[in-house]
């Protein structure tokens, strides 16, 4: 969601089998920041999309369920993941997540929006350094953000996998995104010219990195 740089949020819409997709964000890891919620506006209502969000915060609807499932896609943003989490299960988003994964819902996210659909992934909720965290596990594995947006990221990622910390999983340079279509990675993509994805797994007692093929989508545009 980079209002200079739309690839990845146009590439999302065009996932969807509708002209105008109906596209719902979750501002949850935020706090329901207004200005993340405005930005989010900003974005989406350049592209041919019907946005939308909810905040828990301030609800606008008591049938969550219902407005969630009338999406084409459920874009989540990102912040802190263990708040999060924390309280989609309060409120029971756990559960509809999965209900629309299991519809065909397409479900995206960046940050905190991507770690959560993997089993456990990398964080820094806790503050003061980044530590393990379990997701909602529709995707098998773990999952690292920010691979090469933030010194610590790479070599932590790799350090709690060679200690067994994390399973085998996949990381992503900022501006690169992981398309998956059901359990299977499909694609991968960026909106930046060097980003990257990559599957890092622990094999005969060493940590292995392998690059992956990464489409840069600005060649498309």
């Amino acid at each position: 969601m980079e209002p200079e740089n739309i690839i990845l949020d146009q590439y999302i819409l065009e996932q969807a089998n509708a002209s105008k997709p109906k596209i719902c964000f979750l501002p949850t890891a935020s706090g329901d920041a207004d200005s993340y919620i405005e930005r989010y506006y900003h974005s989406f209502k350049s592209l041919s999309s019907e946005p939308s969000h909810l905040s828990l915060f301030k609800p606008s609807t008591r049938d969550i369920e219902g407005f969630l499932l009338d999406k084409d896609i459920i874009y989540v943003g990102g912040g802190n993941t263990k708040c999060m989490l924390a309280l989609w299960r309060e409120w029971g988003i756990d559960s509809i997540l999965r209900k629309a994964w299991e519809c065909g819902i397409i479900l995206a996210g960046l940050s905190a929006g991507s770690i959560c659909w993997f089993e456990e992934g990398t964080t820094d909720s806790y503050g003061d350094s980044l530590d393990t965290i379990k997701g909602l596990g529709l995707l098998k594995g773990s999952h690292s953000p920010h691979y090469d947006g933030e010194e610590n990221r790479r070599p932590l990622y790799q350090t709690f996998i060679e200690e067994g910390k994390l399973k085998a999983g996949y990381a992503a340079d900022d501006g690169a995104a992981l398309h998956f279509i059901d359990e299977a990675l499909s694609n991968a993509v960026s909106s930046r010219e060097h980003a990257s994805v990559y599957w890092v797994e622990k094999k005969d007692g060493l940590i292995r990195e392998t690059k992956l093929p990464t489409k840069y989508l600005k060649h498309n545009t």
